[in-house]
């Protein structure tokens, strides 16, 4: 898929200063990567495809979801910066290296979207306590330790959305083994053999 490939099914849908604002974010995010190690550059050059469109599709499986939006682990803004600008609800960004939660609170200033989206810096586990409509986390632990850090963000209702990529069967058949809920895999948009993990209901298996 093309960068341009990438732009139109992220904009198509959009108003027009939604995709000015992605842009702007990009261009904030490229910046950045100068002074810190915010993704790989390797990816630098496929911004729209990699990172902007990857976090975008997360929207699909909780289009239903109203309510305050968590995501663990914001690093760079994936997916919850990206989900920010696309989803005009409350957004909550925990992150808890210091440089890049300076930097996520300094790219909600100059986007305009500091009235609805909140920086935590802090560990998911020290974080004040917010139920979550939804719960995202991209590349931040295995999927059982995930769930164990984000279950004091979720009720019954909670929508979890957790790229994991190619290992996402193989992690989500380990889950299992101590979570239980509603869970099934979604086909990522980026990646052929990828794959996202949405949930709902997740509570920690009884033990006899």
């Amino acid at each position: 898929m093309s960068e341009e490939e990438a732009e139109r099914l992220v904009c198509q849908d959009v108003p027009r200063e939604t995709c000015e604002r992605l842009k702007a974010f990009i261009n904030l995010l490229r910046d950045e990567a100068e002074k810190q190690n915010l993704i790989a550059r390797s990816t630098l050059d496929q911004i729209w495809q990699r990172h902007i469109l990857d976090s975008s599709q997360l929207l699909g499986p909780t289009k239903d979801a109203a309510g305050p939006w968590v995501d663990i682990g914001s690093g760079a803004g994936l997916p919850g910066l990206v989900i920010a600008i696309l989803r005009d609800q409350p957004c909550l960004l925990i992150e808890p290296r210091a440089k890049r939660a300076a930097f996520l609170s300094e790219a909600i200033e100059r986007l305009g979207l500091a009235s609805r989206v909140t920086v935590i810096a802090q560990t998911a586990a020290s974080a004040p306590a917010v139920t979550a409509a939804v719960i995202s986390a991209r590349a931040v632990a295995p999927l059982p330790r995930l769930f164990a850090i984000g279950a004091r963000f979720a009720d019954a209702e909670t929508i979890w959305v957790l790229p994991k990529g190619r290992s996402a069967a193989e992690e989500l058949a380990s889950a299992r083994a101590s979570w239980q809920g509603e869970f099934r895999l979604v086909p990522s948009l980026t990646d052929s053999c990828a794959a996202i993990v949405v949930a709902r209901g997740v509570r920690p298996r009884k033990t006899r």
